[in-house]
């Protein structure tokens, strides 16, 4: 793909492979919409695009809130007429094995919230601006842990677990991006989801106290792939495991758990009796 005069917005991009990722589309010429929490960071990520020549702009927002994510998206159409790319790439660890459960200022399971019902709103405050752009791609950076949702018990009141909490923002991400792919048939729109790495070398594998597998080049590698392989023009729908087309979690392919997952998330988001236009100009 040409990338020249193309707009990417990059969730999480201010360290670990979202940096690398944003990093690597501005020095190949797309003007690169930074986003993060902390300002100094995403400031400094702004920085080494514009030295190596590139455009950038940093849009700070705490997808822990989505009353942010609507800012984050609003901050987006502010600033451009069209987005070619988004990279939904954000994400919270696992926090490991009998971890404390954790709730988003809106108080969701904070995995599910972060990992998942974020990027599924921003993809739907952005649409828009997507199809506009078509051709145009949006990718969900899941993983290849993943662990069917309990729609009796999704935000895991009942039995908490850090790495099911995980595991299960995962595959909703996969569901979704299925799901979506199906919605945007003939828009010009794809939506595809990958596993970039196995344990990269970043915080958040750091913070789990794994050892690395991989490093953030292979991960990247694989996003970008996704994000600007011509190979990839016109399909969607699709998961990946690194480069390669693989298969998910059964429920993935599951229509009615992709129905109940997608009216569950516009409740939580507030868009079920309302245009996203209406709730959140």
């Amino acid at each position: 793909m040409d990338l020249k005069d193309k707009t990417v917005l990059i969730t999480g991009s201010t360290d670990g492979v979202g940096r690398v990722v944003a990093e690597r589309l501005g020095a190949a010429g797309a003007r690169v919409l930074v986003h993060g929490r902390d300002a100094a960071r995403g400031k400094a990520v702004v920085a080494t695009i514009e030295a190596a020549g590139g455009k950038a702009e940093f849009l700070a927002a705490d997808l822990a809130s989505l009353a942010e994510v609507c800012r984050l998206a609003k901050a987006v159409r502010a600033r451009t007429n069209r987005l070619d790319i988004l990279i939904n790439n954000a994400g919270v660890g696992t926090a490991g094995q009998g971890a404390k459960r954790q709730v988003s200022a809106d108080g969701y399971e904070l995995r599910f919230a972060v990992n998942y019902l974020a990027g599924f709103l921003l993809a739907t405050e952005l649409l828009p601006l997507l199809e506009a752009s078509a051709p145009s791609r949006i990718v969900n950076v899941a993983s290849a842990g993943q662990q069917a949702i309990d729609f009796s018990d999704v935000m895991l009141t009942r039995t908490y677990d850090g790495v099911r909490a995980y595991c299960q923002s995962k595959l909703a991400q996969i569901l979704f991006t299925i799901g979506l792919a199906e919605e945007l048939k003939g828009t010009g729109v794809t939506v595809n989801a990958l596993h970039p790495a196995s344990y990269m070398d970043t915080t958040m594998v750091q913070q789990a106290g794994v050892t690395p597998w991989s490093s953030v080049k292979q991960g990247a590698d694989a996003i970008l792939n996704q994000a600007t392989s011509p190979d990839l023009e016109g399909r969607s729908g699709l998961y990946f495991d690194g480069p390669r087309e693989s298969r998910a979690d059964a429920q993935a392919y599951d229509a009615k758990a992709r129905q109940q997952l997608r009216e569950l998330s516009l409740n939580l988001v507030g868009l079920a009796s309302t245009t996203s236009k209406e709730k959140h100009s």
